[in-house]
């Protein structure tokens, strides 16, 4: 009696050989698109060191601390400075902050935490998603129109002076300046950039806070709800808190953007040649001397980096292109530093967070 053969073993579905054919095939795919990431990453990083280190060399001989306390020059590149853009910058991106940052993290508190889910809140939570890919040179046109301008209604030549015969040209009559303190329309001044670039990043900083209060966790509010807080306690000691990490990082992205801008600020007139601060403040010794240049100064003229940068590269000259090197450092090196700010604040309440 012959034994009978063994039971042919089946081979299980997971080591079978397509599927590990397949297998193989995931990890090759797997294996390539990490290093295509990581080939864009280190190309963008030289392309980047490239350019820093490019900018930096032509700026060596030409930043010093001269550069930074002149103003600039337009005949002679070696006594040109950069100190009417640094504090036009200042005063423009200052007020952009205190414009839009309220505006658009209360606009998102509004739209996550009290708005309804009705037709009228979609549709504006659809048009801030499509506002943020506007040109900016587009709300360069609005804030001519809206705020330099202000749609031509006043001045002599306004038409509210037509229709009514009334000139209404601004509040509050200053002796001392001989000019109202707030005129209208506001004119290519400090103010009118400040407004424009505020309508520029508010789409930024709505979204980004939109998506730091929907990160919360619901379990925080109805923890809170059911310990007897009212909903704006909720919001203010618990909710806002635990964004402030979503919400700085809109605001340094909304920061970086209007520092930078140039288009909306030529659309408005911003000098390029500027040989004052605004209000006559460049000291703090001016600011000690003369507090009223403190209100003078948002209705002043103005020039910002950017464009002053811009007017040196199209000189004729060669040495304003170093000169021009050595204000994008300058650029860079302010830059950072507020990101660096707004990156420390953030890391800060991250730690705090009690979730």
């Amino acid at each position: 009696m012959t034994d009978a053969p063994p039971p042919a073993v089946q081979e299980s579905p997971a080591t079978s050989p397509v599927n590990r054919l397949g297998k193989e095939a995931g990890k090759a795919e797997n294996r390539l698109f990490f290093w295509t990431c990581r080939a864009a990453i280190w190309v963008s990083v030289a392309v980047l060191l490239v350019l820093l280190i490019s900018v930096t060399k032509n700026a060596v001989g030409w930043l010093d601390w001269q550069f930074l306390s002149n103003f600039d020059s337009a005949r002679s590149p070696a006594k040109a400075g950069m100190l009417s853009g640094i504090l036009g910058t200042g005063w423009v991106i200052i007020l952009t902050i205190l414009f839009a940052v309220p505006v658009g993290v209360g606009a998102a508190i509004y739209l996550e935490e009290y708005a309804a889910d009705n037709w009228l809140n979609r549709f504006i939570r659809l048009n801030l998603s499509n506002l943020a890919g506007v040109p900016s040179i587009v709300y360069g046109i609005l804030g001519l129109t809206v705020f330099v301008r202000m749609f031509g209604a006043f001045g002599p030549q306004g038409w509210i002076a037509q229709w009514t015969g009334w000139v209404f040209e601004g509040f509050f009559w200053s002796e001392h300046f001989q000019t109202y303190l707030i005129p209208l329309p506001f004119g290519r001044v400090v103010i009118s950039g400040a407004l424009t670039l505020s309508l520029l990043v508010l789409p930024v900083i709505i979204i980004a806070s939109q998506e730091a209060l929907r990160a919360i966790p619901s379990s925080l509010r109805h923890a809170s709800l059911a310990l007897g807080a009212t909903k704006w306690q909720t919001i203010r000691f618990q909710i806002l808190p635990a964004a402030v990490p979503g919400i700085m990082t809109g605001i340094i992205l909304a920061v970086s953007r209007a520092i930078g801008e140039t288009a909306p600020l030529v659309m408005l007139g911003a000098m390029t040649f500027v040989y004052f601060a605004p209000g006559n403040l460049d000291s703090v010794s001016d600011v000690m001397q003369h507090p009223e240049g403190l209100i003078k100064a948002p209705f002043d003229t103005f020039t910002v980096m950017p464009i002053q940068i811009f007017n040196w590269v199209r000189q004729s000259k060669e040495e304003f292109k170093y000169v021009a090197a050595a204000g994008i450092v300058v650029l860079l090196a302010i830059l950072l530093l507020l990101n660096g700010l707004a990156i420390l604040i953030r890391n800060r309440y991250s730690k705090h967070m009690r979730w």
